[in-house]
């Protein structure tokens, strides 16, 4: 994952998260730019009055894609830890396809500042995010899911 990967990964493929979120599809992971392009479904059932997706999938779709950038510039190697994070809504995500973009502003040896932005399908920027994120040292190289917490 430390180099371009144009392959997309299909929902069955990806980390229960990325299905939980709205059938996540990554579409690019790039290690050296620390990059990542992830797309997502956003069902009816996600929605509130008015047809509008919830906030917080709004900001899940962005960290997950924050969170992925990381992922494919330093591999399972690390846990990534969200500190914070600041989302500003600027249009309403409806029912439909939302693309996540998440890039790696800059970094220090374990912290980690992150921005993103969710797109409609016509390429409409309905939010964005940035966050600070800390990398923990992996107990399980390899694995997302055994962390380096207690």
């Amino acid at each position: 994952m430390n180099s371009t990967d144009h392959n997309a990964v299909e929902a069955d493929d990806a980390p229960d998260v990325l299905a939980t979120l709205g059938s996540g599809r990554v579409r690019e992971l790039d290690g050296e730019t620390g990059r990542s392009i992830i797309e997502f479904t956003c069902a009816p059932e996600m929605c509130h009055s008015g047809g509008v997706a919830q906030g917080g999938f709004v900001t899940g779709w962005i960290d997950a894609a924050m969170a992925h950038a990381c992922i494919a510039r330093y591999t399972t190697d690390f846990w990534i830890a969200t500190l914070e994070i600041k989302v500003s809504f600027f249009r309403p995500a409806n029912p439909g396809l939302v693309v996540a973009e998440g890039w790696i502003e800059r970094a220090g040896k374990q912290t980690v500042f992150a921005e993103g932005r969710l797109l409609d399908g016509d390429g409409k920027v309905l939010a964005k995010a940035n966050s600070t994120i800390r990398l923990v040292p992996n107990k399980n190289p390899g694995s997302v899911t055994d962390s380096a917490q207690p």
